[in-house]
């Protein structure tokens, strides 16, 4: 059998500038769904070359599932000292929470800072080291490759919340034990549903790829049920809302449960599709039976909502 050969290529080859060739390829909506997939944070474009004072900040984007603002450098060079400065000062400028640094190559001394940037910070700030690379087999397009070289650790940092935290009662840690059982129950399954780290709280919340829209899976003691939401949350929310369910509310009956409810909450700056069922979160000997119902409609809730959340 004959194979090709990976080929490494420059990436000034690819892009000759940065601000008006590499940013504006990295903003678009496919290649930052790559960088997306590599950190495990979805990202939604927010602007690029963003003002600060008298600098621009390459690009800055949201998280999808809390709002918090993230800063993108790049650089198709080594990193530098300039660089470093450059996202202390944007990050301060533009109240990011997570600063993501893309380079050509990290020096020891510029990893080494990143880390420690994660070690005295607390489990809200995140920063991220990326190398970029592009590669080719024979005629083929380039492709490239993003390679985590710096992240948050995000044990310690769970260590260090609940440390700082007051003492957690034994239903709060069943609660994050429960949590992080289903999540290694959808990587076990290799689902492409992409859970959160656990907390002590009796909901998680997922991505769908859009910052005022996203999901939530909920447990309830009070009447053991278990519970799939897709929140629509803002200032719009009843004007996205009613354009989803025209959108939407038929089909969703048929392609994921005819048990669903349409919930406009007219009272509050919230709407909701949720599902329900039954079950008992204390009783372990039941997760396997939750995490395959969870599975199931988290899977079905992503593939059909996610296009004609796109959409609207």
């Amino acid at each position: 059998m004959k194979i090709g050969r990976l080929e490494k290529l420059e990436l000034r080859t690819l892009w000759k500038r940065e601000s008006t060739e590499f940013t504006p390829w990295l903003a678009q909506e496919e290649n930052l769904q790559l960088l997306s997939e590599s950190i495990g944070i979805e990202l939604e474009l927010q602007s690029q070359e963003e003002s600060v004072g008298p600098f621009r900040a390459d690009i800055l984007c949201k998280d999808t599932i809390d709002g918090h603002f993230v800063l993108i450098e790049n650089q198709l060079e080594k990193t530098d000292h300039i660089h470093l400065g450059q996202l202390m000062t944007y990050g301060a400028g533009l109240d990011v929470v997570t600063i993501i640094w893309i380079a050509q190559k990290f020096t020891e001394e510029h990893r080494a800072a990143l880390d420690w940037l994660n070690r005295i910070t607390d489990s809200t700030y995140n920063f991220f080291g990326i190398e970029i690379e592009i590669y080719k087999i024979g005629d083929s397009l380039p492709a490239p490759k993003f390679n985590v070289v710096a992240k948050p650790n995000d044990w310690s940092k769970q260590m260090k919340k609940a440390t700082s935290s007051p003492m957690l009662t034994e239903k709060k840690l069943l609660q994050q034990e429960y949590w992080g059982n289903l999540k290694e129950f959808m990587e076990s399954k290799r689902s492409f549903v992409k859970m959160r780290n656990p907390l002590p709280q009796h909901w998680t919340d997922i991505s769908i790829g859009k910052s005022s829209i996203y999901l939530s899976a909920t447990i309830n003691s009070k009447d053991n049920s278990i519970n799939v939401w897709l929140n629509v949350v803002g200032e719009k929310s009843k004007e996205t809302f009613d354009k989803l369910y025209n959108l939407a509310y038929k089909d969703s009956l048929t392609e994921i449960s005819p048990n669903l409810i349409w919930d406009k909450m007219e009272n509050r700056k919230q709407c909701a599709v949720i599902l329900k069922s039954s079950g008992d979160f204390t009783k372990k000997s039941d997760w396997t039976n939750q995490f395959e119902w969870f599975k199931d409609n988290l899977e079905k809730y992503t593939t059909f909502f996610k296009s004609r959340i796109k959409s609207i």
